[in-house]
């Protein structure tokens, strides 16, 4: 009886520090990372948030059709509370307890706890579907933008760290000598390769995309520019059919 009290006692709906999601360990289902995560916005990235806004807001806002949104690995809710505040219905997504546990005390609207590649809902539930820094853990991102395009009737908002920025191949040196998990199972995109894997996921259907990129150093000239250069783009994807 002992033994079976202690087994019990050690048992844990999320292990400490790793859990699998897609037959690998992810470092969001790991409390000593998902526990910080707010702070490291608060920190050395605030700059690099308030550019991320704003070409996400500049994409989305020339859909004049967007009125509700659904986002998708949605975290603590760092972009879901924004997308509210500029004036769009958000609900947030996320397969991680972990990050969820935190956004219940800090997002008033709706949360979900599911996987981007079966979501729980109806078609054309949505007026979009918004992925922000978080396409690039997807092993399958043709069959995650296929779900997007079925749940959202008018479009995908897409931003994510590009892979034409010094800062990745920084990454990979950091991850070498382990100090940087955070990317470790991350897939880095060019804005010409997600359009190759976005025309896969919709053939047959109509869209238009645009994109544009940011996360330029504070002494370069412009912050945002259509070259795909810099250590963000933003895209959206306008469904016409």
């Amino acid at each position: 009886m002992e033994v079976e009290k202690q087994d019990k006692l050690n048992t844990v709906l999320i292990p400490e520090k790793q859990a699998n999601w897609q037959g690998r360990p992810e470092w969001f289902f790991n409390r000593a990372h998902t526990d910080t995560y707010e702070l490291w916005y608060e920190g050395r990235y605030k700059r690099a948030e308030v550019w991320q806004k704003k070409v996400m807001e500049q994409l989305v806002s020339k859909d004049p059709r967007i009125k509700t949104l659904l986002e998708f690995g949605c975290g603590t809710t760092r972009f879901t509370r924004w997308w509210k505040e500029i004036g769009i219905e958000a609900t947030g997504g996320d397969i991680s307890p972990l990050m969820l546990s935190q956004a219940i005390h800090l997002f008033d609207g709706d949360l979900v706890n599911a996987d981007s590649h079966h979501m729980p809902f109806k078609d054309n539930t949505f007026d979009a579907l918004a992925f922000i820094t978080t396409f690039e853990y997807y092993k399958d991102p043709v069959q995650v933008i296929r779900e997007a395009a079925r749940v959202a009737r008018c479009g995908i908002a897409m931003g994510m760290m590009n892979r034409n920025s010094p800062k990745v191949a920084r990454r990979r040196v950091q991850q070498v000598f382990g100090k940087n998990p955070f990317y470790v199972t991350a897939t880095f995109y060019t804005p010409a390769k997600l359009m190759a894997i976005i025309d896969k996921a919709l053939k047959g259907r109509d869209y238009t995309v645009e994109w544009t990129c940011t996360g330029l150093p504070k002494w370069f000239p412009v912050q945002q520019w259509n070259v795909p250069v810099g250590d963000f783009f933003g895209l959206y994807v306008q469904l016409n059919d």
